[in-house]
């Protein structure tokens, strides 16, 4: 994947960085979300390329469907559910034997923007899904990749969690959230062999997409992905060795590492500029080594 060039740092520039898993033939799976849109399209990838996978999602039937289409399995569970993710992988190494690469992609949005009109209901619901689902899910997978040698977890962030989309605040806040996940994690899973990435697609014509949004974008004639098209994006971050990285995709242009400024920081009275100490210092703001 490209980066665009300029003053600027990736996700984790200076990690060492997992070992690639370019052949990906006979690993083992899960996909959250991956009864429709995006994780059914990665689900179908994976299964083409010979992975054995288990689809993951509150849409029972869907699950196995999805999971019948790749002689695959499926389970039904709630991945906002810390609970649910012990389930989750005691199926999956009773059947997978272990756990090689995950798609984190379950998501839910408000349909608000108007941030008053957000009940605690859908903010919990949205929290729980988008957030909660992936941190108990990277949290419960790590030590099943680790015990295995090693892995590589991929997240469906979004667009939103790069620009401010005022649409629907708090779905941007989660994406935000997710992307700041990602990209601290590295120096923690790097040493397992763990590699973990976020995707940021734009607009994706799923069902998320359904309703008045649909209308207006299909009447601009905007561009909209095709699943397959940010599946194809996943399937290409498990198999290379990045990690760190929030990759953008859009339509009609090839998946792209995005690059964030490095934030300024303090100058010392003699003015030199100064680095917090130790555990206190982000490591994608040292400034890389001439």
């Amino acid at each position: 994947m490209p980066d665009p060039s300029g003053g600027s740092v990736s996700g984790a520039n200076d990690l060492e960085r997992p070992g690639p898993m370019r052949d990906l033939a006979g690993r083992s799976a899960i996909v959250t979300g991956g009864a429709s849109g995006i994780g059914l399209a990665t689900v179908r990838l994976l299964g083409a390329r010979g992975v054995r996978v288990l689809v993951v999602d509150l849409d029972e039937d869907g699950a196995r469907r999805a999971a019948e289409e790749v002689g695959g399995w499926s389970i039904r569970a709630d991945v906002s559910r810390s609970s649910e993710w012990a389930k989750v992988v005691t199926v999956a190494k009773e059947l997978l034997g272990g756990l090689d690469l995950a798609h984190l992609n379950a998501g839910v949005t408000t349909g608000e923007a108007e941030l008053a009109m957000v009940s605690d209901e859908a903010y919990r619901r949205i929290m729980g899904v988008n957030v909660d689902g992936v941190v108990f899910g990277i949290r419960a997978l790590v030590p099943v990749m680790s015990a295995g040698g090693g892995g590589a977890i991929v997240v469906t962030a979004s667009l939103a969690g790069l620009v401010a989309f005022g649409g629907d605040p708090i779905y941007t806040l989660t994406k935000h959230a997710l992307i700041g996940l990602v990209r601290s994690l590295p120096p923690q899973l790097s040493p397992m062999g763990i590699s973990v990435n976020a995707l940021c697609p734009g607009l994706v014509n799923t069902p998320l997409l359904d309703g008045p949004s649909r209308e207006l974008l299909e009447g601009s004639g905007f561009p909209l992905i095709a699943p397959e098209e940010v599946a194809a994006a996943v399937v290409a971050c498990m198999a290379g060795g990045q990690t760190g990285q929030a990759v953008v995709v859009q339509a009609g242009i090839e998946p792209t590492a995005y690059r964030f400024s490095r934030a300024p920081g303090p100058r010392t009275d003699g003015g030199s500029p100064g680095l917090p100490p130790g555990p206190l210092l982000a490591h994608d703001q040292v400034p890389p080594t001439p």
